[in-house]
């Protein structure tokens, strides 16, 4: 009979909730009992939202335990690893029952996280174990020719995932083409959209994968090195590349004549960035590599023709390269079967903001909006109304509650205004200020902005500057037509992508959310009720009881009246701080 295994998930996403105590936790019972039992770890199960996670399995199945605490873990142990009775009261997903989270995984096609939370990542056994390391056995003992190898990729229809969406086929058709006897392959594994950490999750749990696809890329084109760049600020993607790396030499699978194939000499370093948003961009990563300022540079020539150190390079996202050894082991079809006519496969998506199940998902591609919101993503927060998503990141675009049943889809998406980007799913209810939210997204581009084009630099300042006064209450005519227009001239004038990009999330929220603009100009309101410069706190004269609290905690005394009589706000003294408003017990103050 197999030994009960005890998983504890150990992303960095666990480790925050505290997934490491409840480790150490189950550590100390085990051996101080001295109980015969597997103690495991792994990495994000893509279930954030329940964390911490523990796994146990038996021979009746596999449970899964969330926001597990220390005294969770003890009687997980005492009634499930000692006395086989499963504690359904914390149990999210299981083999044998359905569970009330079960529609977080229906319809969850796990291509890219295939292995994240099923294997420990530190562990290039458990890797190989489930038809790691397969892929690049097969092109070895088959003899597959380099063109065969990209072939089967462009016949996938894997597009790139970190954001422009281009065929990965091309791309290393186009380096393999080149004749020069040095060439470099790299992983951008420095997405700089910070609510796309899907990056960061599949290193973590899978790190592996990610070098098999690199590994195999490098066949293809004829790479003489590769280059992961990863920013220092995930330091335990790091930990895990580098032991990764480690193993990966040992068994043969990095260095000289690799599995036998003979001069393919290849190996991977981690090269660690400083997180810069703009080392997104292909050839501004190339320059941070090589030691310069991570600035974009004019292309043509392109990184295929003359990247890094001036060689033909290929730059690939984590989450494409961990598709590829999938691929090329099941073949074009296990990945194109799935997504639309132009957008195969299936897309990481990370959940955020005031969605019930924020986490990672991995979907096909084609399913609608709603449906991962709605489904996967459990619905809004305390069940209020849903009002835009941002897809693409900060220099993505808001898709609004009419178009919600747009489809994941490149050029749907596209369509929009917004972008795929490399993933981030930023949702919105009822009372996100579409002004607000655009003037923080804003925010972040222009803080990093590299300076380089004139339009970049002072352009995305002079639009937040506008946006900074519209939500202040000190919007003007005729500012909607400055920010459409300098808007239209970064895009225009912007060297890279990201420049180009900067201003989507103004232009799509003006596009679907003008009137919520035209409110803050002209009547001084926030329909939202967001911004506080634009609120009004009134006291109802038939609710008020006298009763003082709100007098008496007012920081700057705006509140005036006798005990037991109807009280007065000065607007002239109020600082919009809400105090009173959220003290009130009697619901006799209002904010309009």
């Amino acid at each position: 009979m197999q030994k009960t295994q005890v998983i504890v998930g150990l992303g960095s996403c666990g480790v925050a909730a505290g997934a490491g105590k409840i480790y150490e936790t189950l550590k100390s019972l085990k051996n101080a009992d001295k109980l015969d039992f597997e103690l495991k770890k792994t990495s994000c199960v893509g279930m954030c939202f329940r964390e911490p996670l523990v796994e146990v399995i038996d021979e009746n199945g596999s449970f899964l335990y969330g926001e597990v605490t220390d005294d969770i873990a003890v009687e997980i142990v005492q009634q499930h690893v000692i006395g086989f009775n499963p504690v359904r009261d914390y149990i999210v997903k299981a083999d044998l029952f359905e569970t009330p989270d079960k529609d977080f995984f229906a319809g969850q096609i796990k291509i890219a996280l295939r292995n994240c939370g099923y294997i420990d990542p530190e562990s290039i056994e458990e890797y190989e174990a489930r038809n790691g390391y397969k892929a690049i056995k097969m092109v070895a003992e088959k003899g597959l020719t380099h063109e065969a190898v990209i072939l089967t990729i462009l016949d996938s229809g894997l597009r790139g995932r970190g954001g422009g969406g281009f065929s990965t086929g091309m791309k290393w058709r186009f380096a393999r083409n080149n004749a020069s006897a040095e060439k470099y392959i790299i992983c951008n594994a420095d997405e700089g959209d910070p609510g796309a950490f899907m990056d960061r999750s599949l290193i973590e749990g899978d790190p592996h994968s990610v070098l098999e696809g690199m590994i195999i890329g490098a066949y293809a084109i004829g790479a003489t090195g590769g280059i992961i760049y990863c920013r220092a600020e995930y330091p335990l993607a790091i930990k895990r590349l580098e032991i990764a790396l480690k193993q990966a030499r040992t068994k043969g699978y990095l260095g000289k004549n690799i599995l036998g194939i003979e001069g393919f000499n290849f190996d991977i370093y981690v090269k660690e960035g400083a997180g810069a948003f703009v080392c997104g961009e292909e050839t501004a990563l190339i320059a941070s590599i090589e030691g310069e300022r991570g600035m974009p540079r004019k292309r043509p020539p392109f990184p295929a023709e003359k990247g890094l150190w001036g060689k033909p390079s290929n730059i690939n996202n984590v989450e494409t390269f961990a598709n590829v050894p999938y691929i090329v082991l099941n073949g074009a079809g296990s990945f194109n079967k799935y997504g639309t006519e132009k957008s195969k496969g299936t897309k990481v998506f990370a959940l955020a903001g005031k969605i019930k199940h924020g986490g990672l998902v991995e979907v096909p591609m084609g399913i609608t909006i709603r449906e991962i919101i709605f489904k996967l993503g459990g619905g809004i927060q305390k069940n209020k109304e849903f009002k835009a998503v941002q897809l693409g990141g900060p220099s993505g675009g808001c898709i609004p509650k009419h178009l919600i049943d747009t489809q994941v889809d490149y050029d749907q998406v596209n369509a929009t205004g917004a972008i795929m980007g490399s993933g981030g799913m930023v949702v919105m209810d009822e009372t996100t200020c579409m002004v607000d939210m655009a003037r923080f997204f804003l925010d972040f581009t222009q803080k990093e902005s590299c300076g380089k084009c004139t339009f970049c630099r002072i352009g995305t300042k002079r639009m937040l500057e506008i946006l900074i006064r519209i939500t202040e209450g000190k919007g003007e005519d005729g500012d909607i037509e400055k920010l459409e227009d300098l808007a239209q001239q970064i895009k225009d004038s912007s060297l890279c992508g990201l420049g180009q990009t900067a201003p989507n999330p103004v232009l799509t929220a003006l596009k679907y959310f003008r009137h919520e603009f035209e409110a803050h100009i002209y009547d001084k309101k926030c329909p939202a009720l967001n911004c506080k410069p634009l609120l009004t706190y009134t006291i109802l004269p038939n609710k008020c009881t006298g009763c003082r609290v709100c007098a008496i905690k007012c920081p700057v005394q705006a509140i005036s009246g006798e005990k037991k009589l109807p009280h007065l706000i000065s607007q002239e003294t109020c600082i919009k701080c809400g105090d009173c408003y959220s003290r009130c017990k009697f619901e006799a103050i209002t904010v309009s």
